[in-house]
C-alpha cells in the first residue's frame, strides 16, 4: 500500500493571529516558495489558498476579516511582469492602491442595513482603472479612473462611506435595501445627501429605478437633518429665535420663494443649501434645459429677494455639522449690520 509522502522541510512561519492571510510575495520573503506554499495546501494539509497568490495558514472556514483580507491582498498584489503602473506613495505596502468598497466597506463601517462581512458573496474591491487583474472567486474588481483617497478601518483600507454606498447600490439589488442604505448613510452622519447624490451619479447609479426611487426618501432626510442642525445652532449659541419655515410674498404681487428662517425686524433669511439645484454632472436622462431652467428659477428668487433689501444668509448642511460656531457668526453678522441698511421692503410672511 503506498505510503503519503510526507512534506518537505519547511520553513518556520510565525504571524500574529490577525494576520493568518498572507500574498505569496510575503511568503517569498520569509523564506518560502510558490511550491513549498501550494504544497501545504493539498488535500488534508495545513494550509489553503482561496484566491490565486493568496493563502491562509489553516484550513477551515476564513473569518470575516480573513475574506476581506485575501481579496485585498489578491486586487493589490504586485503585476507578475513588473511592468504595471508605478504605485502612488499614498500605495498600502501590503495592498497596493486597493481598497474595499460596495456591501464589504459598508460592513466595516458598521451600517445595519449591509451585511457582516461573512456574509457578502461578493467582495468588491476598488482598484485604478490601469490594473491588469481580473475578478477571481469571490474577490470583483471595479476599476475606476480616479480613486478616492482610502479610510483606514479595523486597519483595511476602505473606500470613502459615499463612494462605498454608491458602488454598492449600484448593481442588480431590491428597493428597500437601497432605500435603506441611502437613509442610514444620512441619518448616521456618514456624508451629506449632495456627497451621496455626486457618487451615484459618477458611478452612473442615478438613472438605475431603485435608486431613483430611493432619492426622494434620500434627499427628505438631507434636509431634516439640516433643519435640525440649523435650530441647534440658533438656541445654542443665543440667536434670535426666527420664524421658521415660511414663504415671502409681495403684497398682491409674485411669490418670493420658502426661506428656513426668516428674521422680520431684521430682513434677514437664512437658507439651507440642499434644496438648491446641484452643480454636479446631469444625472442620467436629465435634459440640458431642465436643469438650466430650474437653476435660473433658483437664482432669479434669490436676487429678486436681495434687491428688496432681504439679506439672504445661504447655510449648506456640512458647514452646520462641522462649523456651527463659524455658521452662527455669520448670522449674527447679518442680523447686527441690519441696522446699517436702507429698511427692506415690506413683505408678505405666510407658512410654508
Amino acid at each position: 500500500m503506498a505510503q503519503n509522502t510526507p512534506l518537505p522541510p519547511f520553513p518556520s512561519v510565525t504571524t500574529p493571529a490577525r494576520q493568518r492571510v498572507l500574498s505569496s510575495a510575503q511568503l517569498k520573503a520569509m523564506g518560502v516558495s510558490a511550491g513549498q506554499a501550494a504544497a501545504r495546501c493539498g488535500a488534508g494539509g495545513p494550509w489553503q489558498q482561496p484566491l490565486p497568490g493568496v493563502f491562509v495558514l489553516h484550513p477551515g472556514a476564513l473569518s470575516g476579516r480573513e475574506r476581506l483580507r485575501s481579496a485585498l491582498l489578491y486586487a493589490g498584489r504586485p503585476p507578475a511582469s513588473g511592468r504595471g503602473p508605478v504605485p502612488s506613495r499614498a500605495a498600502d505596502p501590503a495592498y497596493g492602491e486597493a481598497m474595499l468598497t460596495g456591501l464589504a466597506a459598508l460592513s466595516l463601517y458598521g451600517f445595519a442595513a449591509a451585511p457582516p462581512a461573512t456574509a457578502v458573496e461578493r467582495i468588491d474591491v476598488l482598484v485604478p482603472r490601469a490594473r491588469r487583474l481580473r475578478s477571481a472567486g469571490y474577490a470583483r474588481l471595479l476599476r475606476t479612473a480616479e480613486p478616492p483617497r482610502p479610510e483606514r478601518v479595523d486597519g483595511l483600507p476602505v473606500a470613502p462611506v459615499a463612494r462605498a454606498l454608491a458602488d454598492a447600490v449600484a448593481g442588480p439589488g431590491d428597493a428597500l435595501t437601497v432605500r435603506r442604505l441611502l437613509t442610514e448613510a444620512v441619518r448616521g452622519g456618514h456624508c451629506e445627501p449632495a456627497v451621496v447624490v455626486g457618487e451615484l451619479n459618477r458611478v452612473k447609479a442615478l438613472g438605475r429605478p431603485q435608486v431613483a426611487h430611493a432619492l426622494d426618501t434620500l434627499l427628505s432626510e438631507g434636509r431634516a437633518m439640516a433643519e435640525e442642525r440649523l435650530y441647534d445652532m440658533v438656541r445654542a449659541h443665543g440667536l434670535e429665535e426666527p420664524m421658521w419655515n415660511v414663504d415671502l410674498r409681495l403684497p398682491g404681487g409674485p411669490h418670493l420663494g420658502g426661506v428656513d428662517a426668516y428674521w422680520p425686524d431684521e430682513a434677514v433669511a437664512a437658507v439651507l443649501d440642499i434644496g438648491a439645484p446641484r452643480h454636479s454632472p446631469l444625472a442620467e436622462g436629465r435634459r440640458q434645459e431642465e436643469h438650466e431652467a430650474e437653476w435660473s428659477a433658483y437664482a432669479a428668487r434669490r436676487e429678486h429677494l436681495e434687491r428688496l433689501g432681504v439679506t439672504v444668509v445661504h447655510l449648506a448642511p456640512e458647514k452646520l455639522r462641522d462649523a456651527r460656531e463659524q455658521q452662527a457668526t455669520v448670522v449674527r453678522t447679518a442680523l447686527m449690520a441690519a441696522a446699517d441698511r436702507e429698511p427692506a421692503a415690506y413683505v408678505m410672511i405666510l407658512p410654508r
